[in-house]
């Protein structure tokens, strides 16, 4: 893909309206998660002084998605897409409210945290599926490359300003914005996106919708076409352990709340330029060629910060290790062009709570393990063992390829 067939691309997919709104709903939603991650988690470990409740404080956003991806995500098939994203969006607005009021136990407020997280994960399942009904042939990569790269800009933006906000004005001023993009979400949904019946026929009875569950785990792990893109996007979970002790490393690098800021939004950062360049410049095939490569070299770069370097060099480490992530790209449209539009909505939701889960084990281990260790030396082990399961999974998957799979995805 040349720059100037990549800049024609991103003129294309924003041409397309429902694209727009999608995309602007996205942005806005994922600015006002991190600024309440930020201030969550800044305020737990200021309270309690434990890396341990911090690390999962920041894994409470985690885990819902599992949740959410396992039980609600088939929701997106069987009910109008449009109409579980406003639903969901609303719900969520509610809730984020219920933060804002003073006085909220800081248990309670991780509950509500959890809430939000899972009732987001229909969200995300629906807005996954319709992006190959709105984008067709490789504009749908492009599509995907925009999506991806609006969620890593959108952490950089939250997590920045949500460690700066934190500092200035109190935790609160960050959950009352949180709560105001979701509404401004909802808006965006129920006017720019078109209205369309259901994918499949509703399961209206426990035992189907169990059944539909099984037929989607049995899609996912079975065929090849979507089993190797989600292992390689499962791997983000060795790469994501320095945000779970972000706080306490901010700390031992000499920073507070605004390093802790800083420390979650450089990698985001680092993977919005690796994600553009990836998708602009490199066409099909040399995608697919860095896919594995790429998926290495993303958790090696981080047994550097074992070393101890200072917060500049650690913050370079970390956007290096963010840039390397670009294979999801590629990855992320494989898995989603792969599955079939009547279960696209629960594929996507079933792969995306693998990740969730690993991603909350892994900053609830490196939280433990921060209570003995060194922040440092606690990342630089997460990227050793991530780097070790991704040589693992290059040749399996060099072994998966699917012939069928279409060759402008991959």
């Amino acid at each position: 893909m040349s720059e100037v067939a990549g800049r024609a691309g991103y003129r294309v997919v924003f041409a397309v309206a429902e694209f727009r709104a999608l995309w602007a709903a996205q942005l806005l939603s994922v600015v006002g998660d991190q600024l309440a991650k930020v201030a969550l988690t800044v305020l737990v470990y200021q309270r309690t002084n434990s890396s341990l409740l911090a690390a999962l404080t920041f894994a409470a956003s985690f885990v819902p998605s599992f949740a959410g991806g396992i039980l609600l995500s088939g929701l997106a098939d069987r009910l109008p897409r449009r109409a579980v994203m406003i639903t969901s969006d609303l719900a969520r607005m509610a809730l984020a409210a219920v933060m804002v009021v003073r006085g909220v136990p800081l248990a309670v407020l991780v509950a509500l945290l959890f809430g939000i997280t899972m009732i987001g994960a229909p969200f995300k399942s629906a807005r996954a599926a319709i992006y190959p009904e709105i984008l067709a042939g490789d504009h749908y990569v492009t599509g995907t490359a925009v999506t991806l790269t609006t969620l890593q800009l959108g952490q950089v933006i939250g997590f920045a300003a949500g460690g700066a906000m934190t500092a200035l004005f109190g935790a609160r001023a960050c959950l009352l914005i949180d709560a105001a993009t979701f509404g401004i979400s909802a808006i965006l949904v129920r006017v720019g996106v078109a209205v369309r019946p259901p994918a499949a026929a509703s399961a209206v009875t426990k035992g189907r919708a169990v059944d539909g569950l099984v037929a989607g785990l049995k899609l996912v792990l079975g065929n090849p076409a979507l089993r190797a893109p989600m292992l390689l996007g499962w791997l983000a979970a060795f790469c994501d352990a320095p945000e779970g002790i972000a706080a306490p490393f901010g700390r031992a690098l000499g920073g507070g709340a605004a390093a802790t800021g800083l420390l979650l939004a450089f990698p985001a950062a680092g993977y919005t330029v690796g994600a553009l360049i990836f998708s602009r410049l490199l066409n099909a095939d040399r995608r697919d060629r860095l896919m594995r490569p790429l998926s290495v070299a993303s958790c090696a770069i981080l047994i550097l910060i074992a070393l101890r370097p200072n917060l500049p060099i650690t913050l370079l480490i970390l956007a290096a290790s963010g840039a390397c992530g670009c294979f999801q790209v590629a990855a992320n449209a494989a898995f989603v062009t792969a599955a079939p539009p009547e279960q696209r909505s629960q594929a996507f939701g079933l792969a995306a709570a693998g990740m969730s889960l690993g991603q909350a084990a892994a900053m609830a281990l490196a939280g433990a393990a921060a209570l003995h260790l060194a922040p440092a030396l606690v990342i630089g082990a997460a990227g050793a063992l991530g780097t070790v399961a991704a040589i693992g999974l290059a040749f399996p998957l060099a072994a998966d390829r699917s012939p069928s799979r279409a060759p402008d995805h991959v």
